[in-house]
């Protein structure tokens, strides 16, 4: 990706496939939060997207940290968030805000990067 002009990766975070999927699902998040009610706007909608933009954030923030330890720190950050992100999935869906497919692609994309989250944090964790 290129943002204003920039090519390749500049800071470390951008390079980690866990980040670029997290990028991934907070498009994910906002494109299917565009179709909800305008009363949710402010409720449901807002919820979700802090949550899917906290998981990118935390890794980014994280990255930077002076030890392992830190950045695993913000790697449970981001996977909290991730799990909040699910629950509000849930209840969009039985709200019927989102559909079933819709529902299981995302639910399906959060785990995967769920795993991801608690792969580097074992990573980072056993090697501070």
């Amino acid at each position: 990706m290129r943002v204003e002009g920039k090519g390749g990766a500049v800071f470390g975070f951008e390079k980690l496939d866990v980040w670029q999927k997290a990028l991934e699902l907070a498009d994910v998040v906002y494109e299917l939060t565009r179709g909800f009610p305008e009363l949710e706007r402010y409720g449901l909608v807002n919820q979700m997207r802090r949550a899917a933009v906290s998981v990118a954030s935390n890794i980014a923030e994280g990255s930077s940290r002076a030890s392992k330890k830190d950045f695993a720190r913000f790697i449970e950050i981001a996977y909290g968030s991730i799990m909040e992100l699910v629950a509000q999935l849930h209840i969009a869906q039985r709200q019927k805000f989102i559909g079933t497919k819709a529902a299981g692609d995302l639910y399906r994309d959060a785990d995967k990067i769920a795993r991801m989250l608690s792969g580097l944090q074992s990573h980072l964790r056993k090697n501070s």
